[in-house]
C-alpha cells in the first residue's frame, strides 16, 4: 500500500512537471535576505547557509521528489555538466522534502558529485515559499549572494539544460570565477 502511495505521488508529481503547472508563488524578492537552513547532506553532516556568509555564493535548487523523471534528468544535468558551475566561486547544492535516505539513493543512483539536502520536516521549503499543493517542493533555483541576499529566483527551470541555464545565470549576476 505505501509503495503504491509513493508510486501514485510520483506519477503525479512528474505529470505536473510535465504539464508545466507550477504552483510556485512567493512574497521573496530578490534583495531579500535569503533564509537561514541547517539541513542534512547526502555527503554527510549539515549544511548552514549562514557558513557561507562573507565567503562564497550559494546556488539552491529545489526539485519536488527523488527519483522522478525530471528530477533526475536535472540531476543528472549538474552531474555530467557541474564543471560549467565549478568555474565559479559559488557552492551549489539541490534540495527537496525528501528524507535523507531516499535522496542519498537518488544520489547514488545519478551520481550526483554535490550535496543533495533533506528537508522532511518541510520548514526550510515553507521558508523558502517553495512548497506546493502537493506538499513537495516547486522547482526553483535561489540565487544567493556572498552577503546572504536574493540575487535571483528562478521558477523557469530546463532540466536537460540546468547546468549550462545555472553557469549563464552565474555570468549574468557577476559571479566571481575561480
Amino acid at each position: 500500500m505505501k509503495n503504491n502511495i509513493k508510486k501514485s505521488i510520483r506519477l503525479l508529481c512528474s505529470l505536473v512537471t510535465f504539464v508545466g503547472c507550477s504552483a510556485f508563488a512567493s512574497d521573496l524578492k530578490v534583495g531579500d535576505s535569503a533564509p537561514n537552513f541547517n539541513l542534512q547532506a547526502t555527503t554527510g553532516g549539515f549544511y548552514q547557509l549562514s557558513d557561507y556568509q562573507g565567503k562564497q555564493a550559494v546556488v539552491l535548487a529545489w526539485y519536488p521528489m527523488a527519483n522522478t523523471r525530471g528530477c533526475t534528468i536535472e540531476c543528472k544535468s549538474l552531474t555530467e555538466q557541474g564543471h560549467l558551475i565549478r568555474e565559479y566561486d559559488v557552492s551549489y547544492v539541490m534540495a527537496s522534502v525528501d528524507p535523507i535516505d531516499d535522496n542519498r539513493a537518488f544520489a547514488e543512483k545519478t551520481g550526483a558529485d554535490f550535496p543533495m539536502l533533506s528537508d522532511p520536516t518541510k520548514a526550510t521549503a515553507k521558508a523558502y515559499q517553495v512548497l506546493n499543493m502537493f506538499r513537495v517542493a516547486s522547482r526553483v533555483t535561489f540565487y544567493i549572494s556572498k552577503e546572504g541576499k536574493i540575487l535571483k529566483i528562478d521558477d523557469d527551470i530546463t532540466p536537460k539544460s540546468a547546468a549550462q541555464d545555472i553557469a549563464n545565470n552565474l555570468a549574468a549576476l557577476n559571479i566571481d570565477k575561480k
